[in-house]
């Protein structure tokens, strides 16, 4: 909450962490009629992301820009639109060829490997050692652009201007929304329908889709709370079971 926040910031004494509040809102958002939206309507799944990439398959910076922006936030399990505009080279850090994948005898290509240090986040706090894998075609895609554009230090993913010259400026976290609305548009698909939070979701969907555990698939995004998770994971997995299909 913001106000907590502000209060110990100012170094005042507030009741805000007070048991009897919290119980009077979460009794206030039960009674409340009004069902609870999610951020994106539908979620961007391997399938939609395959579309939205193909809209920036080109040679331009701007599309090395995007392509490289779309791998990342989805193979590292949707990241927040804050995450990504925040990201900065120094949170790199190259792994082993192969790192992280599964022990199956029929993987024998080693893929290059790439962890994202999370420093602070919205579940994660700056000192914890969480950080997030990335293994295979977002690596490759993360460093072309990297080499492209010459970023050598500070913010991975920065502005381009009308004329294609890279701005100095990281994106920030409306630009991140932006890009993918208008990646969106040029895939002839509705914009209205989705937002960057549809790759956070659509993620976990996939995840439920090709039969990963929902332990495995919160170890990469990071959730914090598992019905959260869950209401994404379950959507899919109640999809594609028996249940809703005894009669078709």
């Amino acid at each position: 909450m913001f106000w907590p926040t502000l209060t110990k910031w100012r170094g005042l004494v507030g009741h805000f962490n007070a048991p009897g509040l919290h119980s009077a809102l979460k009794l206030a958002v039960r009674a409340s009629a009004r069902p609870r939206g999610r951020k994106s309507q539908k979620a961007i799944t391997a399938d939609i992301l395959a579309v939205l990439l193909k809209a920036c398959d080109g040679e331009k910076l701007v599309d090395l820009r995007d392509r490289a922006l779309l791998l990342t936030a989805f193979a590292s399990s949707g990241r927040r639109r804050s995450e990504i505009s925040a990201l900065r080279l120094e949170q790199l850090v190259d792994q082993a060829p192969g790192a992280g994948r599964p022990k199956r005898s029929w993987w024998r290509k080693k893929l290059p490997c790439l962890a994202i240090k999370l420093g602070r986040t919205k579940t994660t706090q700056a000192d914890a050692d969480a950080f997030v894998l990335l293994v295979g075609r977002p690596v490759l895609a993360l460093k072309e652009w990297n080499e492209r554009a010459g970023i050598v230090d500070g913010a991975v993913f920065k502005k381009i201007d009308r004329w294609g010259h890279l701005e100095r400026r990281a994106l920030t976290p409306q630009a991140v929304n932006l890009i993918l609305k208008r990646r969106v548009a040029q895939a002839g698909l509705d914009p209205a329908v989705f937002s960057a939070h549809g790759l956070r979701s659509g993620y976990l969907t996939e995840t439920a889709r090709r039969g990963i555990s929902l332990p495995e698939a919160m170890q990469q995004s990071q959730h914090r709370s598992v019905q959260q998770a869950a209401r994404y994971y379950n959507d899919a997995e109640r999809q594609l079971g028996r249940a809703a299909r005894v009669i078709i």
